[in-house]
């Protein structure tokens, strides 16, 4: 996919930037709340937006409305702990890993499945790289070991990729909606 326009770059970063900012505090989501959006926005930004700088942004409001969130709005600080900084690694993985594909990102099926795909692997692997820092790490368990980790995991791991792919889905088929009404609308615009 050739790169976005600067003006669509930045309304779709805003767009992100808001969507962030209407979901992070809800982690799970409710009947009034969608489910923590900031996975898939961080795979979708290297897909779409791919700049660092928005990268760096994006790693700066998750913890402002993290920091917000604790200290404004009574939301518990148990997940704040040294393994915190691994968020870091853990959301360059999405966006990098979407960033790497987005030069393959063309509006097919076929992408638009490979696309899926990696976000599938990134997500899992973001998600192993927070929890386990967060299980070996965090000091929050006070003798960790391998048979209750792996139960953790697969106790939450599975609730945050199916976060993460509803999401990736939707923007995907929304992207492929869109390529193919633009080019629906070209083409009749070329006619007699």
């Amino acid at each position: 996919m050739k790169s976005l326009t600067r003006r669509v770059n930045l309304v779709l970063f805003a767009a992100f930037a808001a969507l962030m900012v209407a979901t992070r505090f809800h982690h799970f989501g409710d009947v009034l709340h969608l489910p923590d959006a900031s996975m898939a926005l961080f795979f979708l930004g290297g897909l779409y937006l791919r700049r660092h700088w928005q990268f760096a942004v994006f790693i700066a409001l998750a913890v402002a409305i993290d920091w917000v969130a604790i200290e404004h709005a009574g939301v518990s600080d148990f997940c704040v702990t040294p393994a915190y900084s691994f968020l870091l690694p853990a959301y360059a993985v999405l966006w990098y890993g979407g960033r790497a594909f987005s030069g393959r990102l063309q509006p097919t099926w076929i992408s638009m499945l490979g696309a899926s795909g990696v976000a599938l692997l990134c997500a899992t692997l973001s998600f192993a790289i927070s929890n386990g820092a967060f299980y070996w790490l965090g000091g929050r368990y006070e003798n960790p070991h391998l048979g209750e980790y792996l139960a953790r995991a697969w106790q939450w791991g599975p609730l945050f990729v199916r976060t993460t792919m509803a999401y990736v889905v939707v923007a995907l088929a929304l992207h492929g909606l869109a390529t193919r009404a633009l080019r629906d609308r070209a083409a009749h615009a070329t006619q007699p």
